[in-house]
């Protein structure tokens, strides 16, 4: 195979920019800039989730089993940056961003156009990532949308040229 081949095919799947959020038992919380997610199953609605398998947020996961996805919108790239980092709570905000408790217990963020929250039911590890397949909970909007509910999603590519994910 042609590594560049290989990695230019893979940086050709789009993907959309999201905080995952997960809380321990003792309070402590993950939240991560994640893109690999998908619909899974549309009954039961199901997401997968990919996950580096040595992060903070992978164990915080497997020990909470629930996680939520804060969807980030075209005008939150200060936030997808803040989050490539681990971060830790202060109070209710993490890296800044304001959160409250979801009914799973995983952090919600204020100022998102949407979240997903999902209970954990299976995980598949293979490789340096691991696959969270959560059920959902709990969903909500925060912002009225008109057109294609997509369309306003932070997608990678508009990080810029020289931010890929991939290959």
């Amino acid at each position: 195979m042609d590594a560049n081949a290989k990695k230019t095919a893979l940086r050709m799947i789009p993907y959309g920019l999201f905080v995952l959020t997960g809380q321990a038992k003792d309070g402590r919380v993950a939240a991560a800039t994640i893109n690999w997610i998908t619909q899974a199953s549309f009954e039961p609605p199901l997401v997968a989730v990919g996950v580096k398998a040595d992060s903070h947020a992978h164990a915080i996961i497997k020990e909470s089993k629930a996680f939520a996805l804060n969807v980030l919108g075209k005008d939150q790239k200060d936030v997808a940056y803040t989050f490539f980092k681990p971060l830790d709570r202060q109070g209710d905000t993490i890296g800044g961003q304001k959160f409250r408790a979801g009914s799973l217990g995983a952090p919600i963020f204020e100022k998102v156009p949407a979240f997903i929250e999902c209970a954990l039911v299976d995980t598949i590890e293979k490789g340096d990532h691991s696959i969270f397949v959560g059920e959902v909970k709990d969903a909500g909007v925060s912002v009225e949308v008109a057109g294609r509910p997509d369309e306003i999603t932070l997608l990678l590519r508009d990080l810029g040229d020289k931010i890929f994910y991939g290959g």
